[in-house]
């Protein structure tokens, strides 16, 4: 890939993490509930996901989903539900505890990479796009693998300093949140299921 066209992508990509989405607002989240250097396992999950989610696009995945219209509704409601459940889970959480930033239990991080790659890979509709965005950068007369990988990492890395951003800033706003972080959870989770509902009617 020559630097030109690397610049496009980069300024492309960096537009995709910007725009509001599942995993951001889940990082956010995650921020304000357990610290911004807990939610770097939220992050690396994230990111894990679009990376599996680039990898099956370039496979043809997307171009399945686009041929069998079934299978993607299929994979609409499983998602839409996953994240439905999320948004129930973040309901029902208690406010942040910002005194309790560094009490981490050990099996937190697993557990929050897990959650930040289902909910990566929880959008079908990434697959689709990611089949559309990609190929406009690709170069047919240079090898193929060598554009993909750098592609994908630098996907990955704008995405990583997105996602940890918004949970830094969350973990700083963590002593205002003490008064009203009730009802940050339940505005956020009130946008998972918002989002939830309409990834089925797209």
């Amino acid at each position: 890939m020559d630097w030109p066209t690397w610049w496009l992508f980069l300024m492309a990509v960096t537009g995709l993490a910007l725009a509001p989405g599942p995993n951001g607002l889940l990082a956010l989240s995650h921020g304000a509930m357990y610290g911004h250097r807990t939610a770097v396992a939220t992050v690396l999950g994230g990111i894990s996901g679009f990376a599996l989610i680039v990898a099956v696009s370039v496979l043809g995945l997307g171009s399945l989903l686009q041929a069998e219209p079934r299978l993607l509704m299929g994979l609409k409601f499983v998602g839409a539900f996953y994240l439905a459940w999320l948004g129930w889970q973040l309901w029902r959480a208690p406010a942040p505890d910002w005194y309790r930033a560094n009490e981490v239990d050990s099996t937190r991080p697993l557990a929050l990479f897990r959650t930040g790659a289902l909910t990566a890979l929880a959008n079908p509709k990434v697959l689709l796009f990611f089949g559309a965005f990609i190929p406009p950068f690709i170069n047919p007369n240079a090898p193929l693998l060598s554009q993909l990988v750098v592609m994908t990492l630098t996907f990955c890395a704008v995405e990583f300093v997105v996602e940890y951003g918004l949970a830094r800033l969350a973990h700083q706003l963590r002593p205002l949140l003490a008064g009203w972080g009730r009802r940050f959870n339940r505005g956020c989770a009130a946008v998972f299921v918002l989002i939830a509902v309409g990834i089925p009617l797209s």
